[in-house]
């Protein structure tokens, strides 16, 4: 399905919509994603690999949810969310989307080895959001 496609699906299921730009919204997720980069490093600290990368990529994402509802963009998908930061914005995706998938791997799969050098590669990538 062309990228274009999928954003059109996603706006008929109601899970991408325009809304009214929110300064609201976008400081609570930028809060919401320092919050969980926080408890990422925390985690990588006291050697919770797994869930250091979960925490990483959610706040990678919530710095995308909060630069969509910055210019009235709700989606509540996260496959559409790090496309419309490519296609509005042109945003470089390949780290967020490697991030993605090590997080549902970590997450949901048991059959990996992670070590602190893995881990420490998604909080740097975190930062690189951050700027």
């Amino acid at each position: 399905m062309s990228k274009i496609n999928f954003l059109i699906k996603l706006k008929n299921q109601g899970k991408l919509e325009l809304v009214e730009p929110s300064e609201e919204l976008k400081e609570a997720y930028l809060r919401k994603s320092e919050s969980y980069l926080n408890s990422a490093k925390i985690l990588f600290q006291s050697s919770h690999l797994e869930e250091s990368v979960s925490m990483a990529y959610y706040s990678m994402y919530y710095i995308l949810s909060a630069l969509l509802f910055k210019v009235g963009i709700k989606c509540e998908n996260h496959s559409g969310s790090i496309q419309i930061s490519k296609e509005l914005f042109g945003l470089n995706i390949k780290d967020i989307l490697f991030a993605k998938k090590e997080r549902i791997d970590k997450q949901y799969y048991i059959d990996f080895h992670i070590t602190r050098e893995d881990t420490n590669r998604h909080n740097q990538v975190q930062n690189i959001y951050e700027e």
